[in-house]
């Protein structure tokens, strides 16, 4: 029998969540297919399209309630964006599910062709993202999808970073009338926003004031970012907390706020350094000539890892403790 695997929060972290005030909720992959599923109920033409993945994308209740508005393709992720694509060209609200390191390398092609270029109203959703399934290995990872999706044109890409964001973002895509990428991970997320929150496509949020160090964050590495904030604070440093959901359309206004206000920059995202949004947000600051103490926090180019999602993490430094120690460097 396995081992469970560790929680992605030291208990350090977790005493400072319940400081804080956090509640842990449910894994955001969970929101999305409770929030599809009621949707879907309401709405005979919302279609999901699942690659083998309906277990692994919590749509096992979608199916045994609504069978008619379910498609499953096997392992064939080429066919499952070209079918979503199809059913949104015919006038259906369709969701092609499939894991999101399969999803945007082996179906690139027809995401360029069959949904950008033809601008449909699909929604793909990425899901076990980033290193969700870490103990798979490389092969599992999905570190590329940000680089690869935000190269094509035609292409809005949400990464929510709690349950609140999350059913927003599927409420959101579900009113879209242009293709839309939503990628999540599995593990269970803290509330990070109050119910009457104001959630908007291309708006960044902010979770914490500050203006000594910015935490520019985004999906599940959010929530680090606000402990590691909430762990300065008691050294007294006074960190703001962007999360920027919206990785296309940016929040260029926000980051420059933040790089102007701020003594330095942090940008924090379970994706490689190179094409996501650590280099999104330096362009932005670049192309303003706003020149701060600035890094990004992700994953090198490196042979990645193996392991559990939380000791990758905190091995890349994606934790309270190793975004702290980050922080204090660059203000020496």
């Amino acid at each position: 029998m396995s081992a469970p695997a560790p929680s992605l929060f030291t208990p350090a972290a977790k005493a400072m969540a319940e400081k804080i005030g956090l509640k842990l909720g449910r894994a955001n992959l969970e929101e999305f297919a409770a929030t599809l599923e009621e949707l879907a109920k309401a709405n005979p033409n919302i279609i999901a399209v699942t690659s083998d993945s309906r277990g692994s994308g919590k749509l096992a209740p979608f199916g045994k309630a609504l069978p008619k508005q379910i498609v499953e393709v096997g392992i064939a992720e080429q066919n499952l964006v070209g079918i979503t694509a199809g059913l949104a060209a015919c006038g259906k609200k369709s969701f092609g599910v499939s894991p999101g390191c399969f999803l945007t390398a082996r179906s690139l092609e027809q995401i360029k062709n069959d949904v950008c270029y033809s601008d449909v109203p699909a929604v793909l959703i990425g899901i076990s993202s980033g290193v969700s399934y870490g103990a798979l290995g490389t092969t599992h990872h999905s570190l590329h999808d940000l680089a690869v999706l935000r190269a094509i044109n035609n292409l809005t890409i949400l990464v929510p970073a709690d349950n609140f964001e999350s059913r927003q973002a599927i409420l959101a895509a579900a009113r879209a009338t242009h293709p839309v990428f939503v990628r999540f991970g599995k593990a269970p997320m803290y509330g990070l926003h109050a119910p009457a929150a104001h959630f908007e496509v291309g708006k960044a949020m902010t979770v914490r004031e500050g203006n000594d160090v910015a935490f520019i964050a985004t999906g599940e590495t959010v929530v680090h970012a606000l402990l590691a904030a909430g762990h300065l604070a008691e050294r007294g440093v006074n960190c703001r907390v962007l999360s920027l959901h919206s990785i296309k359309p940016l929040d260029a206004p926000a980051i420059l706020k933040a790089g102007r206000e701020c003594k330095a920059v942090i940008t924090v995202e379970e994706h490689m350094v190179h094409g996501g949004l650590g280099e999104a947000c330096a362009a932005v600051l670049m192309q303003a000539g706003v020149s701060k103490p600035f890094r990004i926090v992700g994953f090198p180019d490196e042979e990645t890892v193996p392991g559990a999602q939380a000791d990758i993490f905190r091995h890349y430094g994606i934790s309270m403790e190793g975004l702290s120690e980050m922080a204090n460097r660059l203000l020496k």
